[in-house]
């Protein structure tokens, strides 16, 4: 992250500041981990905490089917079902006590606002375009897109069309880049396989300067409470700092090659606390002249695998549909599909692109994930007449 300045602000923090017309605006510190996380200054129109109602709460609460899992397993994507709402669309598939992940494919776009005042979220646009509005600006996505979203951010989501389908995250802590990626100021380091440039910041917009009934959903400790304020919570005339919603387009990662095969960190564009996010993109494969490009098998002793693939042909498995989700559980032995690795060998590049978390901690799975599980998948590298015939369809 770095510094951002939009809009009007006073030249001195924390002291009076007008309008033109001599009006009070109204200073709102936004920031997480107490006042020791990064954070932005905003300035609103209006104060921001004059709430007219509070609703009863709607439960959200996942439910578990799966809360200790050791099996590998295959979710269906492409399954899930769709809904109008935007909130009612996301259906959590895994989580722990550090995350939750699943899918979305909302048809609509929001008509009131939202808060998630309790984790981060990573948004990934594996299909549709619009416009992510929140009360520092606004973002346009597509394909690709990862949308990070501070906890606290109130946002609108508009969608062009019905057609949307997001690989959804919520962090319980606070998601930055990689801290290897960094030097001691915070820059990202020649080394780095992406930069400031890549790092698009909300694009500033005039204050809406509104007075009546506006709702705002906000969600926290697996509930949604929808508060009405009294004013428009576009208000903001301008803030400054480090802590806003940006976007980052996978494609924009540029990948870390080797004459032989890598390990995974190498991929990695995100983290956070016992968790971290990788980006498998297009990139040569392994040039010494005996490499081996597919991935070695491995255990993952310490964590959680999980791949959802959004574009091309993943090279290391087989019978595999865009919007899948993998998981292979820490401690059991998991590796390239039968054929995989020896169809790898002389290959020069790939167009692969996947999003990878890596969870340090078991991850349950719920009712939501069950119902779009493919069975068959703990067995699919048994060297049987079915995958030997897929072996020699990809040859």
């Amino acid at each position: 992250m770095r510094y951002i300045q939009s809009g009007k602000i006073p030249p001195k923090r924390h002291t009076v500041f007008k309008s033109e017309e001599g009006a009070y605006y109204y200073e709102q510190l936004f920031g997480t981990e107490g006042f020791h996380g990064i954070s932005s200054l905003l300035y609103h129109i209006h104060r921001p905490t004059q709430i007219k109602s509070i609703g009863k709460p709607k439960d959200v609460t996942p439910k578990i089917a799966v809360p200790k899992n050791v099996t590998p397993r295959m979710f269906k994507g492409m399954n899930v079902s769709a809904e109008d709402d935007f909130l009612d669309s996301r259906k959590i598939l895994m989580l722990n006590n550090d995350l939750k992940m699943g899918l979305a494919k909302p048809r609509k776009s929001t008509d009131y606002f939202y808060k998630n005042a309790e984790c981060d979220e990573l948004l990934y646009i594996h299909q549709g375009s619009g416009t992510l509005k929140t009360f520092v600006g606004n973002l346009d996505f597509s394909f690709g897109d990862y949308l990070i979203i501070p906890r606290g951010t109130i946002y609108q989501i508009h969608f062009s069309d019905e057609n949307n389908v997001l690989f959804v995250l919520e962090s319980h802590s606070p998601i930055y880049t990689p801290k290897r990626y960094r030097n001691e100021f915070g820059q990202l380091l020649e080394h780095s396989p992406f930069c400031e440039r890549d790092v698009v910041a909300p694009e500033f917009f005039e204050p809406k300067d509104e007075k009546g009934e506006f709702l705002i959903k906000v969600k926290k400790e697996n509930q949604i409470w929808d508060f009405v304020y009294a004013t428009h919570p576009f208000d903001v005339v301008g803030w400054d700092g480090y802590f806003y919603p940006y976007k980052f387009n996978i494609k924009n990662f540029e990948p870390i090659t080797g004459r032989i095969h890598l390990p995974p960190p190498i991929h990695q564009n995100f983290e956070a606390h016992n968790f971290v996010v990788c980006s498998f993109v297009a990139r040569m494969y392994d040039y010494h002249p005996l490499a081996v490009p597919a991935p070695y098998n491995h255990s993952n002793i310490d964590s959680d695998e999980v791949l959802f693939y959004t574009e091309g042909d993943f090279m290391s498995r087989n019978h595999i549909d865009l919007m899948d989700f993998t998981l292979h559980p820490g401690g059991i032995v998991h590796g390239p599909h039968p054929g995989a690795m020896e169809r790898s060998i002389g290959k020069k590049f790939t167009e692969e692109y996947a999003v990878m978390v890596d969870p340090f901690r078991p991850l349950q799975l719920t009712e939501e994930a069950m119902k779009v599980e493919d069975p068959s998948y703990a067995f699919s590298w048994l060297e049987n007449e079915e995958n030997y015939l897929h072996d020699r369809s990809q040859e």
